[in-house]
C-alpha cells in the first residue's frame, strides 16, 4: 500500500549562470477533508513526475530566497529563506492544493485552492553550508501533514558550487539511512508506518510487545482511549518485527465531531497512526 512519489530537483541560477540556490527532496502530504455526505477522510497527495519551478529565485542580502514547485492538478508549493551574516534559515512555508482534483479529493464537499501556512521549525544553518535530512520529518498545520525526506538544500550559495561541509538534521545520525516515507493503507483503520531499513543480520526472536495505555484529552475530557500491544511484522527480504515499547512511546492526535486520529511516535523512527 505504499504511494509512488517523486524527487524534485531545482538549481536555480543567477544572472551570470552560476548556481545560488540548490534543492534536492521527496514530500507527501496528508490531508483531511470533509466529503459530500459530511464525514472527513485522510487522503495522500503525492508529486507527479512533472514539477515546474516557475517563481523561484535566488535571494540576496536585502531580498528572501524563494523555491517554488507546482505539480499535479493545480497543487502548489513555497518555501521563503532568509538570511543574516552568518546563516539561512527557511522560513514560511506555504502550501496550497485543489479539491478540484478528483483523483485525489473524489468527493470533497467544498471546491476548490486550499491555502495552509506554516512556519518552517528547522534551526538556521550556516552559509556555505549544505542542510541534509535523510530520515523522514514532519510538519503538521491546520488539517495537513507535510512529510519530508531524503533532503539536500543550500541556498545563497557562493561561487556556484553546493558546499561539501554539512549541517544534518536531528533525525539523523552518522549510521542513518533513509527511512521508507509513511503513507495510508486503505484499510478499515487508517495506518501510517515509518520504519528503518532491515538489519543485515537475522533479528532475534521478538516476544509479545507489552501492553500500553493511551489517550487524547478534548479539552478536560478524554476523547480517545486505547489499550493495546502493538507488534509490527513488515514483510521483505528478511522479515522485521519491531515491539512497540508503551514506556518510549508519545501519543498524540487529535478528536473531532466524527473522526478522533491517534498517532504513536516511538521516538525511533516508527510512527503509528489511528
Amino acid at each position: 500500500g505504499f504511494f509512488q512519489s517523486y524527487a524534485v530537483e531545482v538549481d536555480i541560477k543567477d544572472a551570470s549562470n552560476a548556481t545560488c540556490l540548490y534543492a534536492d527532496w521527496m514530500m507527501r502530504f496528508l490531508i483531511t477533508y470533509e466529503s459530500n455526505n459530511g464525514d472527513y477522510k485522510t487522503t495522500t497527495l503525492n508529486l507527479s513526475s512533472s514539477v515546474t519551478h516557475n517563481g523561484s529565485v535566488c535571494g540576496n542580502d536585502t531580498q528572501a530566497a524563494l523555491v517554488a514547485v507546482q505539480f499535479g492538478e493545480g497543487h502548489s508549493w513555497s518555501i521563503n529563506i532568509t538570511k543574516n551574516n552568518e546563516t539561512y534559515q527557511g522560513d514560511f512555508i506555504t502550501l496550497t492544493y485543489d479539491t478540484n482534483d478528483t483523483a485525489v479529493f473524489p468527493d470533497a464537499k467544498r471546491k476548490g485552492p486550499v491555502t495552509v501556512l506554516v512556519k518552517d521549525p528547522l534551526h538556521p544553518v550556516q552559509l556555505n553550508t549544505v542542510f541534509v535530512c535523510h530520515n523522514s520529518y514532519f510538519i503538521e498545520a491546520e488539517n495537513v501533514t507535510q512529510i519530508f525526506w531524503n533532503v539536500t538544500v543550500q541556498a545563497f550559495v557562493q561561487n556556484g558550487t553546493v558546499s561539501k561541509k554539512e549541517s544534518r538534521c536531528p533525525a539523523d545520525t552518522p549510521t542513518s539511512a533513509p527511512t521508507v516515507p509513511p503513507t495510508i493503507a486503505n484499510v478499515t483503520t487508517a495506518f501510517t508506518t515509518t520504519l528503518s531499513p532491515a538489519p543485515t543480520t537475522a533479528p532475534k526472536p521478538v516476544e509479545n510487545p507489552d501492553t500500553g495505555n493511551y489517550s487524547l484529552k478534548s479539552g478536560n475530557k478524554t476523547c480517545f482511549l486505547a489499550t493495546v500491544g502493538l507488534q509490527l511484522n513488515v514483510s521483505q527480504d528478511k522479515p522485521l518485527l519491531i515491539n512497540i515499547n508503551p514506556k518510549t512511546t508519545v501519543a498524540d492526535g487529535a478528536c473531532g465531531n466524527t473522526t478522533a486520529t491517534l498517532k504513536l511516535n516511538d521516538g525511533n523512527s516508527t510512527l503509528i497512526g489511528f
